[in-house]
């Protein structure tokens, strides 16, 4: 068995979600994918709070960030939301 497992990671996750709101992960898959995506970044040497992370796998640090609450999963919305913030922020 996986330690978190995929529901206990899914509560940290949506654990910020007002009561009214769609949760930001309705699936595993979603879990698998922002995992995924985290350990690629980690190969490609992005920087982690986590100690010891070199000695383990990247997939292994990155579930762990992820059940910390260290990295957040963001939505499409949120996401396209902040690039534009920033971009505004950025001509000012």
């Amino acid at each position: 068995m996986l330690h978190p497992s995929y529901s206990d990671l899914m509560k940290v996750v949506n654990s910020e979600v007002e009561e009214g709101e769609h949760p930001v992960v309705n699936s595993r898959y979603s879990i698998v994918m922002a995992t995924a995506k985290r350990a690629r970044q980690l190969i490609d040497d992005a920087p982690t709070p986590i100690k010891g992370a070199r000695d383990k796998k990247p997939l292994s640090v990155a579930v762990e960030e992820l059940n910390e609450g260290i990295i957040k999963i963001v939505s499409d919305e949120e996401a396209s939301e902040g690039l534009t913030e920033s971009a505004l922020e950025n001509e000012e």
